[in-house]
């Protein structure tokens, strides 16, 4: 390729050829601008002077006929009420009449007309309107029925008449200005392809330009750049065309020889990072095959030990039931002991057993309406919210996506452990609430009880982690590990929020459904309704009688003897901290 030499810089052609499109664009718009403000005047005439001027006709002969009829009517009649709508058609002639004056500057032909139609029906009243309503009114309908002849209908049609020559006038006004709008429209178009032509113009001569000075060096450019980058780093890149391109192609060859000497180091840097990727997606998979033997381990632990265990628990209720009594006190305080024993460990292999099941017997999510989820775990914690005079309430809860046997196994540990850590002699108080926060739904259960301190707050989401003795508060320590393992599952978070002043606040989040947070971002939060409040109140009168009788003679009134119900995931009902 040879280098373009002589004639003008590249900068200095494209400065010259903007120059002249520019000039050339400006008049072009000076002139449009001109035939566009005479189009504008134009079509207002017809908007705002023929237009209306054909209405006011219109409503001008509505008046005069509203007057005739009138006349006749009460010539007919007698009735001064007929004549209502000739009052009321005069008063709007005149009202007319003198609008279309104020339009007719433009348009003396018009004024003409208009004014024949005010002096035709000025006579026609004159002649005969006010006999025909002086003579009905002095001598009776009879005498004002003779005075409306054929002459006198002649007279009104003249009026009508006159009316149509003003409208007629008023049509060929509005042609006239039509005309006017289409021929300037037409300039208006003409002007506007001569103005494309000079920009399709320029913009060929600036492409041949471009293409000549600038196109061509920077193809050459690019072929050396491309050799370069398929492997030829020692390729020195030599460019020709303008001082601008000769700089561009010196700094590009520099940066050749600052890649080639990073190269190795480049090289050698990714070498040791796949390396190290490697050994990390090995313990990926190790841990990933770990969690799941885990997973795996405890499950069939737990289904192994159901067996076994619950035969040594029945044999040692039968043992306490038949010879209670019949031994020392020290032997019933030991069988006792192996009964409470085995009753703990059937809760605890069945907690472990729910939840090793969490997220692995699935029944896929749908729509979950809390409320009535609510509702089911009033039903199951019943007993326990009489045994203690318990107060359960909950607000609005919104409808979610998930399954709905879990988040009742969720929502029902966080009622009974609210229950189960009260204070002494305070009777329990849990309410339930919810709230949209951007796009998840935050769920509070908030108790009266005991509460807990801060340094504890993550500690008791642990797995068998406890905070207080089994002899003190009753349980596996599971509890709120499965209400930590459903919110995840479900794709939220849970925390203990340590600045209520009272009692225990869990929380927990929820993804919101697209549609309420769709709902919730067009409403004004002002004019969001408040949250209606329903919820059950457990008489203490009727605690006695409904607390469950411990085979063992212990009072724990959140226990679960049997395995989780069938066909429902991690179905429990003790809860433990």
């Amino acid at each position: 390729m040879r280098p373009v030499v002589g004639g003008w810089s590249l900068r200095r052609r494209v400065i010259t050829l903007l120059t002249v499109v520019g000039v050339l664009l400006i008049g072009l718009a000076v002139a449009e601008a001109a035939v566009a403000a005479r189009n504008r005047t134009q079509i207002d005439a017809i908007l705002n002077q023929t237009g209306p001027l054909r209405v006011q006709s219109q409503e001008l002969l509505n008046a005069v006929l509203d007057q005739e009829t009138a006349v006749r009517g009460y010539a007919v009649s007698g009735d001064l009420a007929d004549l209502g709508p000739y009052e009321a058609g005069l008063d709007q002639e005149k009202a007319t009449v003198a609008a279309m004056r104020a339009l007719l500057h433009d348009y003396p032909q018009i004024g003409q007309e208009l004014r024949t139609v005010e002096e035709r029906s000025a006579q026609w009243r004159q002649a005969v309107a006010e006999p025909v309503i002086t003579t009905t009114e002095q001598e009776g309908t009879r005498a004002g029925q003779a005075l409306v002849t054929e002459q006198a209908r002649q007279r009104f049609d003249q009026v009508r008449s006159a009316v149509g020559d003003l409208q007629q006038e008023i049509l060929a006004a509005r042609e006239r200005a039509a005309a006017d709008v289409r021929e300037s429209s037409n300039v208006l178009v003409v002007l506007l392809i001569v103005a494309a032509l000079v920009v399709v113009v320029a913009g060929a001569v600036l492409l041949l330009s471009l293409d000549r000075m600038v196109v061509r060096p920077l193809t050459g450019l690019a072929t050396q750049v491309r050799e370069v980058a398929e492997g030829d780093y020692q390729h020195r890149i030599a460019t020709v065309g303008p001082p601008e391109f000769i700089r561009l192609g010196d700094d590009v060859d520099a940066m050749r020889q600052k890649i080639a000497s990073d190269l190795a180091e480049v090289r050698e840097a990714r070498e040791r990072i796949e390396w190290v990727n490697s050994q990390l997606q090995k313990q990926a998979e190790e841990l990933t095959r770990s969690n799941r033997d885990l997973e795996q381990f405890a499950y069939v632990a737990s289904h192994d030990l159901q067996e076994p265990l619950r035969k040594v628990a029945s044999f040692c209720q039968l043992l306490q039931r038949r010879y209670a009594g019949q031994l020392d006190e020290r032997a019933d305080q030991y069988i006792a002991f192996a009964v409470d024993g085995a009753q703990r460990m059937q809760r605890l292999i069945n907690d472990l057993l729910a939840f090793s099941r969490i997220g692995r017997l699935t029944t896929g999510f749908v729509e979950v309406d809390l409320n009535k989820v609510m509702g089911d775990v009033a039903g199951q914690t019943e007993a326990a919210r009489q045994y203690a005079d318990a107060e359960l309430t909950w607000t609005e809860l919104p409808v979610i996506r998930g399954e709905e046997p879990l988040l009742t196994n969720l929502l029902a540990n966080l009622v009974s452990n609210s229950i189960k850590f009260r204070r002494p002699d305070v009777p329990p108080k849990v309410h339930i609430s919810a709230r949209l926060v951007d796009a998840e739904w935050e769920i509070s259960c908030q108790d009266n009880g005991i509460g807990i301190e801060p340094e504890f707050a993550d500690k008791i989401f642990v797995i068998f982690q406890r905070l207080h003795s089994k002899d003190a508060y009753p349980g596996t320590g599971i509890g709120l590990a499965i209400v930590k393992k459903i919110v995840e599952y479900h794709g939220g978070r849970v925390w203990v929020d340590t600045d209520v002043p009272e009692g225990t606040a869990i929380r927990f989040t929820l993804p919101a459904r697209p549609e309420d947070v769709e709902a919730a971002a067009a409403t004004d939060p002002a004019e969001q309704p408040q949250e209606a409040t329903a919820g059950y109140t457990t008489p203490a009168d009727e605690a006695s009688s409904a607390q469950p009788e411990d085979p063992a003679g212990a009072d724990q009134p959140d226990r679960a003897d049997g395995p989780p119900e069938s066909g429902r995931t991690g179905d429990m009902r003790e809860t433990v901290g």
